[in-house]
């Protein structure tokens, strides 16, 4: 059986994304469901792209595909909490990234929950496997866990 992760903390992130919970993120349990959280962090990963220079959902010719997700919740949120996802980079491949995340509650100094995407880039047309673009990396790297 594997050790349950404990919840990470903000100063273990150098970059947050601030979301505003919505009223439908909320399921029957009167808590935001599990489904929204994926979406949280896929949200602060394309906003730091994209506003980082290296993504435009509409011209880019590299694209990230999800290889891998996964989600530990350690205690609920609920709308209307503000939130902010830290992000930070595991792994710096050639052609993928593992992105680890965290939903903090505003005043919140441990992860709410905590998880990881693996992106595999792209080339748009051929969906096969490309080194990421210099500019990307370079924007990635300072995120990098040492």
């Amino acid at each position: 059986m594997t050790e349950r992760p404990t919840p990470l903390h903000r100063d273990d992130f150098a970059h947050f994304c601030p979301i505003s919970t919505r009223w439908m993120d909320n399921d029957a349990y009167l808590h935001v469901n599990n489904v929204a959280y994926y979406s949280f962090f896929d949200t602060a990963v394309n906003e730091y792209l994209i506003r980082g220079g290296v993504l435009d959902i509409r011209r880019s010719t590299v694209t990230g595909l999800v290889a891998q997700s996964e989600c530990t919740y350690f205690s609920p949120i609920a709308f209307p909490e503000a939130i902010e996802v830290g992000l930070r980079i595991a792994r710096l491949g050639r052609s993928s990234v593992t992105y680890e995340l965290a939903v903090f509650r505003t005043e919140s100094e441990s992860a709410a929950a905590q998880g990881r995407f693996v992106h595999v880039y792209v080339d748009r047309e051929t969906s096969r496997p490309v080194a990421l673009p210099e500019q990307m990396r370079a924007l990635l790297a300072p995120l990098a866990v040492t």
